[in-house]
């Protein structure tokens, strides 16, 4: 929608301009992951992070009763501190190793050139989309990636239903401008009435197109996806939307093209939409709990057993912002989907 003086975007579409913009997006002009950058994931806060995970990819596997070749699929791989981490762990694991094909699917090629320098493993691929992958099984790793997508955010003002726009003007001030939405219009186009007892919606198109997708192939060939992100349980919907730079919130509109922009995952909203894709299991944790029950704290134990006391305190250090309560502990939240037959519970 556009006129004379202004230019008027969706919000997913201003969202999708400021991090995905070929030459000036925010994730395709600089890596902004680190203690230098504007934000730090799991994988950099404790190397057992990404050991709890690699087990649980390792024990999974199992489940499926160790196909001879299957694949793994990092979603948005970072930096590639944990991919790193994950390979330096497989090479433990001889059979495994030797069935893993590993894929990473990347959207930055700034991030990409971070990944092969950090990943040293020539055997990984580089995926443009998610349809390149082959008919092996598929188990899908997406840590802090479904909350980078573009999202739409409608709201309900006095029983009338509006989408949340940016607004460009001449003086480039960026401001929300809401506009009058059928929302029954849109219920029938994506077969789902999700306005049901909602006054906030946060909507993202892309995560339903990728989720469709990774479905499809685990109905296929078998295989999961693990899903750890900002998340929340609750089924009523809420604005999450939020900027970070320089690990610090800062404002949406003023920081167009040099902040990360996210959002909090709801997975009530997921499951529900999973459900009409057919019969799978859906688990839900929070992060404390699902990095608890693998064993993070025994591993931490075995690892600092002869260490001096300043290297032991550094690790629990980095454990509790991973699993503490006030921190990373319940601010995230895992969720593993797989097919309904498939019983694999660790961690949930």
């Amino acid at each position: 929608m556009k006129n004379k003086n202004n230019r008027l975007f969706t919000l997913d579409k201003f969202i999708e301009e400021s991090l995905y913009n070929k030459k000036h997006g925010y994730y395709m002009k600089k890596n902004p992951f680190g203690e230098g950058g504007d934000f730090i994931t799991a994988p950099s806060i404790s190397i057992l992070f990404s050991e709890m995970i690699a087990i649980w990819i390792i024990s999974f596997w199992e489940k499926l009763d160790c196909p001879k070749q299957f694949n793994l699929i990092e979603l948005g791989a970072g930096n590639g501190e944990m991919m790193r981490v994950l390979v330096n762990t497989f090479n433990k694991f001889p059979q495994f190793k030797n069935s893993c094909k590993i894929n990473i699917l990347e959207k930055s090629e700034l991030l990409k050139q971070t990944q092969k320098i950090n990943i040293k493993d020539a055997k990984i691929k580089w995926l443009n989309n998610l349809n390149e992958l082959n008919n092996f099984p598929c188990i899908f790793i997406a840590n802090e990636f479904f909350d980078a997508l573009p999202i739409k955010q409608f709201l309900k003002k006095e029983k009338k239903w509006y989408e949340r726009h940016v607004n460009f003007s001449n003086d480039k001030k960026l401001n929300y401008l809401d506009i009058p939405f059928d929302m029954q219009k849109f219920e029938k186009k994506i077969k789902f009435k999700i306005s049901y007892k909602q006054t906030f919606i946060e909507y993202s198109p892309l995560t339903i197109k990728y989720l469709k997708i990774i479905i499809n192939k685990i109905k296929l060939n078998n295989g999961g996806i693990l899903i750890i992100d900002y998340a929340y349980l609750e089924k009523e919907m809420k604005n999450t939307l939020q900027a970070v730079s320089k690990h610090k919130y800062c404002n949406v509109l003023k920081s167009f093209r040099n902040s990360d922009i996210t959002y909090n995952l709801s997975f009530n909203l997921i499951n529900n939409i999973i459900k009409k894709f057919g019969s799978y299991t859906s688990l839900s944790t929070t992060q404390e709990k699902f990095l608890t029950k693998i064993g993070i704290l025994d591993r931490a134990e075995i690892l600092s057993k002869n260490m001096p006391f300043s290297e032991k305190a550094d690790i629990y250090f980095r454990i509790k912002r991973l699993i503490d309560e006030s921190q990373m502990g319940h601010l995230f939240k895992v969720m593993f989907i797989t097919n309904h037959k498939n019983k694999f519970k660790l961690g949930f």
